[in-house]
């Protein structure tokens, strides 16, 4: 075991320390802060790291980190967009990185993303710094970027959509995002979807049993809205965590697709060489064990 000296953590410009709770706290040896900016509504910095490259922190959490953001992404997205028998008009609310539009963007069904995030400083800075997570996405002709609160967007839209997916950023208590994950809001986005359409959103770290969190009242509050739900999970290094995504829906059954389905429509649409997501990883992720299962009364 390699034990660090205590005074090496005082040097702030050596280290970046993601405070995951009072109990645990992650540190990122850095090779400097290249960007650090106070928004409206967010702290935002970016930092040069040694293991995961560059890295994206909202108000001192990591929302991102250039060696494994594909994981992440990936995960969020493909399992409910392969659900989907033809995905055509997607909702994106936050991710302003990027990186959710160009996944989605992958798929060819797709003929209009309509993107909802808050904060539109926090865009520009992702547009200019973050060239590698969006692939210049944003430019894409089928996509609308509006900068708007989620929450107002979707109580007032008349628009339905295929698939709808939340990429917005942890329910801090003085933060924007604490509306986005209730019981309210998600039975707001199943008025906004088709009749087959699906939801999915990350649901924060996988919550320890007995531990009632974020992660298992997401679940739960999905499960009193959507006939038909489902959780996962992977493992995102760079977070140092299990991290969880919690898909409803009105028609499919989330965990009901067969590795050999999913290769089928992998194949169909050309995505067989994702750089994470395959039919294998499907089947896996959606593989619970037996103390998720018990604390997030799926048993």
């Amino acid at each position: 075991m390699v034990r660090i000296p205590a005074e090496v953590f005082m040097k702030k410009k050596q280290w970046f320390i993601d405070k995951d709770s009072e109990n645990r706290w992650i540190c990122h040896k850095t090779k400097g802060l290249l960007l650090s900016k106070k928004t409206r509504f967010q702290k935002v910095e970016i930092f040069d790291t040694y293991a995961f490259g560059r890295m994206i922190i909202l108000d001192g959490k990591i929302q991102s980190a250039e060696k494994d953001e594909f994981i992440y992404h990936e995960a969020l997205v493909h399992p409910s967009m392969i659900m989907h028998l033809r995905p055509e008009n997607i909702l994106i609310l936050g991710g302003g990185e990027g990186a959710t539009l160009r996944e989605v963007l992958k798929h060819p069904s797709v003929k209009h993303v309509f993107m909802i995030d808050i904060d539109g400083e926090f865009v520009d800075i992702c547009r200019k710094h973050l060239e590698t997570w969006h692939l210049n996405s944003f430019n894409d002709p089928r996509v609308k970027l509006f900068i708007a609160d989620a929450y107002d967007f979707i109580r007032k839209t008349n628009a339905q959509y295929d698939v709808v997916i939340a990429d917005i950023s942890d329910p801090l208590e003085e933060g924007p995002a604490v509306r986005i994950y209730t019981e309210r809001f998600y039975s707001m986005v199943r008025k906004v979807l088709k009749h087959d359409g699906i939801f999915v959103t990350h649901a924060t770290n996988v919550d320890y049993p007995g531990y009632e969190g974020v992660c298992s009242r997401v679940v739960k509050a999905l499960g009193r809205i959507f006939p038909k739900y489902a959780f996962y999970y992977e493992y995102i290094p760079s977070f140092g965590t299990l991290w969880g995504f919690a898909i409803g829906s009105l028609e499919y059954a989330p965990d009901g697709l067969s590795p050999g389905l999913v290769k089928k429509r992998l194949l169909a649409r050309k995505l067989e060489d994702l750089s994470y997501y395959n039919p294998e990883t499907h089947q896996r992720i959606f593989s619970l064990s037996k103390p998720v299962k018990r604390f997030l009364e799926l048993d």
